[in-house]
């Protein structure tokens, strides 16, 4: 029953309990690091910026104690695609991507099939951001409870409330989509062991064996959403029963405060943005 357990690779929304340094940041102070360093990944071009970018984000994972196979687990489910997408614009991509610090040199052409100096550091560049958005994902989420999230979401989000912002609500929803991950995950588990106990065979072996599960898991796909829908009617039932009201005057018994730690941190995380940014054209690959 091992092929349907899927939230082994599931690492995104679990909270990791622990006492760490980074566990015991303020949220605010771990969402506004996290933006900071998104930031600075989504503008990094260059080979030597975006491993400088996966170093930090490895440091910061094991200065939190999470377990990196933990963390690399996430990425099983979505290889297939990252290789599909990998290989497309490798071999499609090479005219339309200008590499970063040379000129572009034709490495392959073959038809419509054309590979650049370019495209090979298209695709490069590509995965090392995604290892570290989903090094910083995974931080982000490991290390603070949906309680935490939601008081700093909500916390950040207030000063715009002047300008009609809803901030308690957003932070709301998207501290629930974020519950959701896992819940779907586990719901999936669930319709797929029920599938095979009827005789359904979903489990394949081979090298494309992943292509025959998707297709079958895709079949899936509705009576997952009917489930999600009955839970989200079930979560709202549950907060009109409580009497819940949000909005402007409601109060909140967590009460955030920023230490020493944080500052540090903070401060940090900004200036080594700013920096990467600012640097971004004059690294020399």
């Amino acid at each position: 029953m091992e092929d349907f357990e899927l939230l082994r690779y599931v690492t995104v929304g679990q909270y990791l309990p622990g006492d760490s340094v980074v566990h015991r940041l303020d949220p605010r102070t771990k969402l506004s690091v996290f933006l900071f360093l998104t930031l600075a990944a989504t503008f990094s071009l260059s080979y030597a910026a975006n491993a400088i970018l996966v170093l930090l984000t490895l440091g910061l994972v094991l200065l939190a104690g999470i377990p990196l196979r933990y963390i690399l687990s996430g990425l099983r489910p979505a290889v297939p695609f990252i290789v599909v997408l990998a290989v497309l614009q490798l071999l499609f991509y090479g005219d339309a991507y200008t590499p970063y610090g040379t000129e572009t040199q034709t490495l392959l052409r073959w038809g419509w099939i054309h590979v650049t100096n370019g495209s090979v550091q298209l695709v490069v560049v590509s995965m090392l951001r995604f290892v570290v958005l989903l090094f910083l994902t995974s931080l982000l989420t490991n290390t603070t409870t949906l309680t935490g999230l939601t008081h700093g979401v909500e916390a950040m989000l207030r000063p715009f409330g002047r300008l009609g912002l809803p901030a308690h609500e957003l932070s709301l929803v998207a501290t629930v989509a974020l519950r959701f991950v896992p819940l779907l995950a586990e719901q999936l588990e669930i319709i797929l062991k029920a599938q095979a106990s009827r005789g359904a065979s979903i489990a394949h072996q081979g090298k494309l064996r992943f292509v025959t599960t998707a297709r079958q898991v895709a079949v899936l796909i509705v009576p997952l959403f009917v489930d999600a829908f009955r839970r989200a009617e079930d979560l709202i039932l549950a907060m009109q029963a409580r009497c819940y009201v949000g909005g402007q005057g409601r109060s909140s018994y967590v009460r955030l405060h920023f230490a020493r730690a944080d500052y540090v941190a903070y401060a940090s995380g900004l200036l080594f943005a700013v920096a990467m940014l600012a640097l971004r054209n004059r690294f020399p690959i």
